[in-house]
């Protein structure tokens, strides 16, 4: 049996007009382009700082990532959407950075732009997430998994600086917002949360063991 006969015992995708394909991606940059600029904007010192800590770390953009990704009519479509998304959202993130601001982050665009490379794949692979069987499990429990981890580790946000240490609390609430959010609209039948949660949170204790995080990032988090 060919890979894909199987994939598509998992999930069995649509096939968009081209009307559909065209909004659908449209959509998802006009998305970037609004995160983005909204993730620059709260970058300010006069702004409370908790919006700035939600938009400069993974978790909501992972979040957003895999709701593009999973309504996605396709798989295919999936990978188009991550990489437009991430595309417009950097390209005005830090085109404003460097326009605006004369300063030029290259390690930080080097790793979102990396990011960007591989979310057509991340995206591919999580559209099975709605889909039936082990492997959409799996799926499903990966972006819960990152923001389980990222969440995790946000008690010590602010070390040992203890600047806005106050903030933490609500930090850690708008992730369990966004892991709620998922494990109730990702799956179509409810009662798999009950294999998705736990498959998550071994996962996130694996990576927490083992400082998963921690080895990717290299000190970009504000975390780590």
């Amino acid at each position: 049996m060919r890979i894909q006969d199987k994939l598509d015992g998992i999930r069995i995708a649509s096939r968009p007009t081209t009307k559909q394909t065209v909004i659908s991606v449209t959509t998802a940059a006009m998305i970037g382009v609004v995160l983005g600029l909204a993730a620059k904007l709260v970058d300010n010192p006069g702004i409370n700082p908790l919006f700035d800590d939600i938009g400069g770390r993974l978790g909501i953009w992972v979040f957003a990532a895999t709701l593009l990704s999973v309504f996605s009519y396709s798989p295919k479509l999936a990978a188009v959407k991550a990489v437009v998304f991430f595309a417009s959202m950097l390209t005005v993130y830090y085109v404003y950075t460097v326009l605006f601001l004369h300063f030029f982050p290259a390690r930080a665009i080097s790793f979102w732009g990396l990011c960007a490379v591989i979310s057509p794949i991340c995206a591919y692979l999580i559209w099975y997430a709605r889909g039936v069987g082990g492997f959409s499990y799996l799926m499903a429990s990966l972006p819960i998994t990152i923001l389980l981890v990222e969440g995790f580790e946000l008690r010590n946000a602010y070390l040992p600086v203890h600047t806005h240490y106050d903030l933490i609390p609500l930090l850690m609430g708008v992730y369990f917002i966004m892991i709620t959010f998922l494990l109730i609209f990702i799956p179509r039948i409810k009662m798999r949360i009950l294999v998705i949660l736990p498959i998550a949170l071994i996962l996130s204790f694996m990576m927490i063991y083992f400082n998963v995080l921690g080895l990717i990032f290299g000190g970009l988090n504000s975390f780590l």
